[in-house]
């Protein structure tokens, strides 16, 4: 099989080994351990210019998905550059200040907002909140209300436009939980308008996520473009168009468009209408800026051949990264150094070694293997980290970024400790 083509900023070095920028895998995988991700500053620095280059002159903001990876180190890297944040909790809003970005520039979005959180927002001075309701709107006016401010608001409308999808990422059907049906925004909107407490700055909608055509986002555009027009008509007049993110990205055999492709496809709807020219256009990219830079290292610690399966069995799990067993994602597993082993050629399953026949993170790959290999999962920078756990009682793996020859630690590995520091024994029973 030919191999794997490897992201930007990843290469071999003479003996085959992985490089990420000029640091080799083998030398973090011994300094640091495994599993551990690794992130590039240089990736995640050009896909970011990709976006604004894109834009060119034209007003626009660039919101990164925190829940896509939620490292301090990573944000504030985005933040230097420019970047706004769209969050989806209080607690991403908080990392996004001990990061050192600006309130100011972050969308809160979410279905769930609790009333503690969207006061923390209001006093934080919090740039947008992305409405997803209507009870949730009457919530915000309320404390807007009891707080003496003004709420900046959109609503954030469900235009019922397929992303042709996995079913968990679309977002954007009138049968997904999210935002309000593009139909029943215009009473919602006239409600806020009267409202002293609210400002109404903006329309909000994200349709899914990992798509690989850019046509649902001209459609949902022109839905949104057609609803900005009947605001108009009765005095509401916007600020902004936040047409979300969902741009994917090549795990294995994938062709995404390429971030000039995604922003032509809003901005030729939006600058077709005299109107849509006028406004500043927000997006909200999580995976796209941030997944291709990132890959997890983990080692092989058991080869198991069988009659019907062979396993090789390495040290990264399900914990470390779930993608594979909640979408049954197929990411891309590629050599990164080998290790001291005798080495076998076959088709093996790459498990992990916790206790359930979901850990896994890849099926039927056609490798030559041995015992104390390296391995990298490729595209692990978006849902990688962030949506980690401590199952099994397994600390988290330490997050790396790589920027030249340099290695930072932007996270350690949990002590083992750490895991039940919060934990405490009941008293002893009589």
């Amino acid at each position: 099989m030919p191999e794997t083509a490897l992201p930007a900023h990843f290469s071999r070095d003479p003996d085959g080994g992985l490089m990420i920028e000029q640091v080799e895998a083998r030398l973090v995988a011994e300094r640091f351990g495994t599993p551990t991700y690794v992130y590039s500053r240089a990736a995640i620095e050009a896909a970011f210019t990709s976006l604004t280059d894109a834009f060119g002159e034209r007003a626009h903001r660039i919101c990164y998905a925190v829940k896509a990876n939620s490292n301090i180190g990573i944000l504030h890297l985005l933040a230097r550059l420019g970047a706004g944040f769209d969050i989806v909790s209080f607690g991403e809003l908080a990392r996004v200040q001990a990061a050192g970005g600006d309130p100011a520039k972050v969308v809160f979005s979410g279905v769930g907002k609790s009333a503690e959180e969207i006061r923390g927002a209001l006093a934080a001075g919090i740039g947008c909140l992305n409405v997803e309701s209507e009870a949730e709107l009457h919530r915000i006016a309320d404390i807007a209300g009891e707080m003496d401010t003004k709420a900046p608001i959109s609503l954030r409308v469900n235009p019922d436009v397929d992303a042709r999808t996995h079913p968990y990422i679309s977002t954007g059907l009138k049968d997904n939980k999210f935002g309000v049906a593009i139909d029943e925004a215009l009473p919602l909107y006239e409600w806020a308008h009267a409202q002293p407490a609210l400002e109404i700055i903006g329309i909000d909608c994200h349709i899914g996520s990992q798509l690989t055509d850019v046509s649902p986002f001209s459609a949902a555009a022109e839905r949104v473009m057609a609803l900005t027009h009947q605001l108009a008509e009765r005095g509401i007049r916007l600020k902004h168009l936040d047409l979300g993110g969902g741009l994917g990205i090549r795990y294995t055999d994938e062709s995404p468009p390429a971030a000039a492709d995604w922003v032509e496809a809003i901005t030729s709807v939006v600058d077709a209408d005299p109107l849509g020219r006028e406004l500043p256009i927000w997006i909200e990219p999580g995976r796209f800026l941030v997944g291709p830079a990132g890959a997890m290292l983990t080692r092989v610690e058991y080869l198991k051949p069988g009659s019907h399966k062979s396993f090789a069995i390495v040290d990264a799990a399900m914990n470390d990264l779930m993608r594979p067993a909640l979408y049954g994602s197929d990411m891309a597993i590629v050599p990164a150094g080998r290790g001291t082993g005798e080495r076998h050629p076959g088709t093996w399953e790459i498990v992990g070694p916790i206790c359930e026949t979901g850990d896994f993170l890849g099926h039927e790959r056609e490798m030559t293997l041995g015992e104390d290999d390296l391995l990298t999962v490729l595209g692990a920078g978006a849902y990688g980290f962030s949506m980690a756990s401590n199952y099994n009682t397994r600390p988290r793996a330490a997050e790396i970024l790589i920027d030249g020859t340099n290695c930072h630690e932007i996270r350690q590995r949990e002590p083992l400790e750490s895991l039940w520091a919060l934990e405490k024994l009941p008293p002893a029973g009589d």
